[in-house]
C-alpha cells in the first residue's frame, strides 16, 4: 500500500513557516514529561491566581489546539481547512460542572451550534459530552440501577430532555450528532439514553452517533447487540470508534474497588478489538455508519485497505475519518487529498475555561508512546524540506 502519510508537503500545506516552527516548539516541550508537569502546575496556579497569562496561552498552545473563543472566531480556521477538503466538528470544550445552570448553558450552546452549522458543508457534525448535560454522579447512580429520590428522578428526566432536544433539532436540521463517551461506571446510563434516541431519530438516516471506546473488552458485544436491536426495530446505527481516554483511571478504580477491570489487558487486545469493530461495521454498512476517531496510522491504513477490498468509494458518506485539531495533520490532510471524508475536532471556548482540555491534551501526548515522536519527526522533515 502507498504510504501516503509520509507526504509532509500535503500534511503541512496550510502551515506558514512560523506556524510550523510553533508546532515544532510545542511538541518538543510536550515530549519532555517533567516539563509538562511543571508547566501544568504553573498554568493552573496562574489561572487560579487570575494572573494575566491568557495572551501568552492564546498565542501558543491555545491557537495550536483550538479554533477560537467562540463559533465565529473558529470560521477562519474552518474555511481554511475546508479549502483542503478537511471538515470541522465544533467542540465546545468547557468541562462539565455539578450544578444545573451550566447544564442548561451547555444545552443552549449546543443548540446554538446546530443553528450555526446547519448551512455549512464544512461542519457536517455537532458534538457534546454526556456530562455537559448532567451530573457525573447521577449518571453513575443510574448506571448502577440504584433507586433515585424523587428529586433525582426529576433531575434525570431533565438530563434525558436535554439529550432529546439536541437530537430532535439535529434531526430536523439534518446535521449529524456525535455523542462522546466517558468513564465506564457512568456510561451504561448514557448508552441507554443514546440507544433510545437512535431508535427515534435514525429511522431514515444516521443522525445520532454513540462513541465506543474499544479498550473496553465489552464494547464489541455492545455494538453487535445494538445492531441486532436496530434490525428488529428498524433504525440505523451511528458509531464513533476510538481506542479510549481513561485507561489509568479505569484500572486504578478497578483495583481500589476490587472488580474486574473493563479495560483490555494489553494494547494488542485493544487493537484487535478495535479492528474487529471496524470490520463488523464495514460488513454491515447498510445499517451502520462509522466515524473512525484515531491518530493511529495502522488503523487508518487498515480502513483504507478494507474500503478498497470491498469496493467502497473513498467519499462514501457512511465512513468518516476523524482526528483532533493540532495533531496528526499528516493523516487528516493526506486522506482528504485523496478524496476520503475527514473531519477535525475543533475545540473552542474561553481561554480559561478550555485550559483543562489543553492540559489533558499535553498530558495525553506525553503518555502515548510514539505519538509525539512521530509528530516531531514529520515536522522536522518538513522544516528540512523548507530549509527553515
Amino acid at each position: 500500500m502507498d504510504k501516503i502519510f509520509e507526504d509532509t508537503v500535503t500534511a503541512f500545506s496550510l502551515k506558514t513557516d512560523s506556524e510550523l516552527e510553533r508546532a515544532y516548539f510545542l511538541f518538543r516541550m510536550i515530549a519532555n514529561e517533567p516539563l509538562v508537569k511543571i508547566g501544568t502546575a504553573m498554568t493552573n496556579f496562574a489561572i487560579k491566581a487570575h494572573l494575566p497569562v491568557e495572551g501568552l496561552i492564546r498565542a501558543t498552545v491555545f491557537d495550536h489546539f483550538c479554533g477560537g473563543v467562540n463559533e465565529e472566531d473558529c470560521l477562519p480556521v474552518v474555511d481554511k481547512m475546508y479549502e483542503k477538503g478537511v471538515c470541522s466538528v465544533l467542540d465546545y470544550s468547557v468541562e462539565g460542572k455539578e450544578t444545573e445552570d451550566p447544564f442548561d448553558n451547555a444545552l443552549a450552546k449546543t443548540l446554538k451550534i446546530l443553528d450555526f452549522v446547519k448551512e455549512k458543508d464544512s461542519i457536517p457534525f455537532a458534538v457534546f459530552k454526556p456530562t455537559s448535560f448532567g451530573r457525573f454522579s447521577l449518571y453513575a447512580k443510574v448506571s448502577r440501577a440504584k433507586s433515585l429520590s424523587k428529586k433525582e428522578e426529576q433531575e434525570w428526566q431533565r438530563v434525558i430532555n436535554r439529550f432529546d432536544q439536541v437530537c430532535k433539532k439535529a434531526h430536523n436540521l439534518d446535521v449529524s450528532l456525535l455523542i462522546d463517551s466517558e468513564e465506564s461506571w457512568m456510561q451504561d446510563a448514557a448508552d441507554k439514553v443514546v440507544d433510545g434516541l437512535m431508535a427515534t431519530y435514525n429511522k431514515e438516516k444516521t443522525v445520532v452517533f454513540n462513541t465506543l471506546q474499544m479498550y473496553r473488552w465489552d464494547r464489541l458485544d455492545y455494538l453487535k447487540d445494538l445492531h441486532q436491536k436496530a434490525l428488529r426495530e428498524g433504525f440505523k446505527v451511528g458509531v464513533k470508534v476510538v481506542r479510549g481516554a481513561y485507561m489509568e483511571k479505569e484500572n486504578e478504580r478497578a483495583i481500589e474497588q476490587e472488580y474486574l477491570s473493563p479495560i483490555c489487558k494489553t494494547k494488542k487486545e485493544t487493537d484487535t478489538n478495535f479492528d474487529a469493530a471496524v470490520n463488523y461495521i464495514v460488513e454491515h454498512l447498510d445499517t451502520i455508519s462509522l466515524f473512525l476517531g484515531t491518530h493511529n496510522e495502522t488503523s487508518s491504513y487498515n480502513l483504507i485497505e478494507l474500503m478498497g477490498n470491498t469496493k467502497i468509494s473513498n467519499n462514501d458518506k457512511r465512513i468518516w475519518f476523524g482526528q483532533l485539531y493540532g495533531m496528526s495533520d499528516h493523516i487528516s490532510f493526506n486522506l482528504a487529498d485523496r478524496g476520503y471524508n475527514v473531519a477535525k475536532y475543533l475545540p473552542f471556548g474561553p481561554v480559561r475555561d478550555v485550559m483543562p482540555y489543553l492540559i489533558r491534551r499535553a498530558e495525553e501526548n506525553t503518555s502515548v508512546a510514539g505519538q509525539t515522536t512521530r509528530e516531531l519527526s514529520l515536522l522536522k522533515k518538513e522544516r528540512k524540506r523548507r530549509k527553515i
